[in-house]
């Protein structure tokens, strides 16, 4: 088995004397080449991990391992882990060019290897034809090219990018998620990404390890992480909208397995279909693309829509139905407009279901049904 090019074990960081934690014992394994994105809310503990990783903080307990070795304790400079800041932190007293030897400039190496990295870093950032331009003329996402540049030119076994682009405009962060994505594809780096912005996490990482309180509730595959959410927390946090969470109780009714929430009765399958029928407080998810419009006469469900969001191509509609206010994504033009009567229809394979009393995510023991 491969040893992940970085691994944290159980690493705790606490300030105060105990009184905060800020990271909770976190484990997380990150292979060769690489891009996880830390994604949660902030004061989550994200940039804390972070800040752990390169060493601008050392961890109360636990380790931090690059390619199996520990490198707790090993000062900042000497962990050959890059940095790169939401504010830039680029020397605007400074050409585009010394910027970007500045850390080999440090480091003392020959003169010939700093013009070659520089050139070479210039060219993969598209900036050879700025070289001598100076940085308080750059516009943000130039800055921001120039920052990661500068990282880069040290050839760092991993880069971390601290909330990147959060100081960009939205044409900018497009542009800058394209470049990013360019450099992963040429360079084969290990990036941990930190962002509070879903958006960003989803279109750049691999993996999205999702914090919240200092731990890790969970860590997934981009493709998979919306539909399969292992925590409460990760199905109201991911999507947009998020996961319609519903509190009710599984519960068997005439011959049947039903999911209850006051007005709303969800059939589950028969008794028969289940290995043992489930039984108890759960909190029921349901994406918003999940849910069909459907005529409201004789629909299991109905209500009226009370309001409706325009995205474009589709549209946001909030349905008040059975005493809640469901999420709907539904293709523009072809919706009920405000005030209109609806019915709506779930896939129950659709539907995810987490514990009352643990808030995970609980898989229905189905009995294996013949081919």
């Amino acid at each position: 088995m491969t040893r992940p090019r970085l691994e944290l074990v159980s690493l705790h960081k606490e300030y105060d004397n105990g009184a905060v934690v800020a990271v909770d014992g976190i484990d997380l394994a990150v292979t060769a080449g690489e891009t996880i994105a830390l994604l949660g809310p902030s004061g989550c503990g994200k940039s804390t991990t972070l800040n752990m990783i390169v060493g601008l903080e050392q961890p109360t307990s636990g380790d931090i391992q690059i390619d199996g070795a520990s490198i707790v304790g090993v000062p900042a400079g000497k962990r050959n882990v890059g940095l790169v800041f939401q504010d830039y932190a680029v020397f605007t007293s400074m050409t585009v060019r010394q910027n970007l030897a500045f850390g080999l400039a440090v480091r003392k190496r020959p003169k010939a290897e700093i013009t070659r990295a520089v050139a070479e870093v210039a060219e993969l950032l598209g900036m050879s034809d700025r070289l001598d331009a100076r940085a308080k003329d750059l516009g943000g996402s130039e800055l921001q090219r120039v920052a990661i540049g500068r990282t880069l030119v040290t050839k760092p076994a991993i880069l971390l990018l601290d909330e990147p682009l959060s100081n960009l405009e939205a044409a900018a962060r497009l542009a800058m998620r394209r470049e990013l994505r360019r450099l992963q594809s040429e360079i084969g780096l290990t990036i941990i990404y930190v962002t509070h912005d879903q958006i960003e996490a989803l279109s750049l990482a691999d993996r999205i390890a999702v914090m919240h309180a200092g731990r890790i509730l969970q860590v997934e595959k981009t493709a998979r992480i919306c539909e399969r959410p292992d925590h409460v927390f990760v199905a109201g946090f991911l999507g947009s909208p998020p996961m319609n969470l519903v509190k009710g109780a599984i519960e068997p009714c005439e011959g049947s397995v039903v999911f209850r929430h006051g007005g709303l009765t969800l059939p589950l399958g028969a008794i028969a279909d289940f290995i043992k029928p489930p039984e108890g407080r759960f909190t029921l998810g349901i994406r918003p693309e999940a849910v069909r419009l459907v005529p409201a006469d004789g629909a299991a469900l109905s209500g009226e829509v009370l309001l409706v969001e325009s995205r474009g191509a589709d549209a946001v509609l909030t349905v008040e139905a059975a005493g809640l206010k469901l999420k709907v994504v539904a293709p523009a033009g072809a919706h009920p407009g405000e005030g209109q009567a609806t019915g709506l229809a779930v896939d129950p394979e659709a539907l995810v279901f987490f514990g009352g009393d643990t808030n995970r995510r609980v898989d229905l023991p189905l009995a294996a049904r013949p081919n």
